[in-house]
């Protein structure tokens, strides 16, 4: 039976079972999730923080992480400064990056989420303001929402994956995982 587990792996975590980083390696997904033969569907930076899909099934993992298959990840991020509505509407119609544009993303401020605190907390200027965005993207491009906001002119704060498709990390504290039903998404 296919196993599926949603993971809210913490700040500075590598999302991978082991790193052969000499002489200190980093902390990884070992002392949080002691299961066989399970493994992550993407990737989440070490710098960033929430939901890690993991899974025992190869078709299924493909299938979350291939950016064909167009399944939307979303993402709470805090910025530096307030974007304006023209710095929006270049998000929702995609930044030109290094290595291209990037596909339309959905983007809106929103208000502060109730989200854990981050250890260590994110740098705070008292002269620079900062703004929480909701980003859904269906690309995955190394460090793709850090590129996109820095490109529109607001750096990346603090980056939380909240969702992808269906599974969300919404009540699950920072180390924790819950099995989910296997079902692969709809298109």
């Amino acid at each position: 039976m296919t196993r599926l587990i949603l993971f809210n792996k913490p700040y500075g975590v590598l999302s991978q079972f082991t790193d052969a980083r000499a002489p200190s390696p980093r902390p990884t997904l070992s002392p949080f999730i002691d299961l066989p033969n399970v493994y992550p569907a993407g990737r989440l930076d070490f710098d960033s923080e929430g939901l890690l899909v993991l899974t025992d099934d190869g078709r299924m993992q493909a299938r979350i992480a291939d950016p064909r298959f167009r399944l939307a990840k979303t993402y709470l991020v805090q910025v530096e400064g307030e974007p304006d509505q023209a710095a929006l509407d270049a998000l929702r119609r995609g930044v030109r990056l290094k290595d291209g544009m990037t596909a339309p993303a959905e983007a809106q401020r929103i208000d502060p989420p109730g989200l854990w605190p981050r250890d260590p907390p994110i740098r705070v200027r008292m002269t620079v303001p900062d703004t929480w965005l909701r980003l859904s993207i269906r690309e995955g491009r190394n460090r793709q929402v850090r590129r996109m906001t820095a490109a529109v002119g607001h750096p990346t704060l603090r980056l939380v994956r909240w969702a992808i498709g269906p599974w969300s990390v919404d009540g699950l504290a920072p180390g924790a995982w819950r099995a989910v039903p296997a079902a692969l998404p709809r298109d």
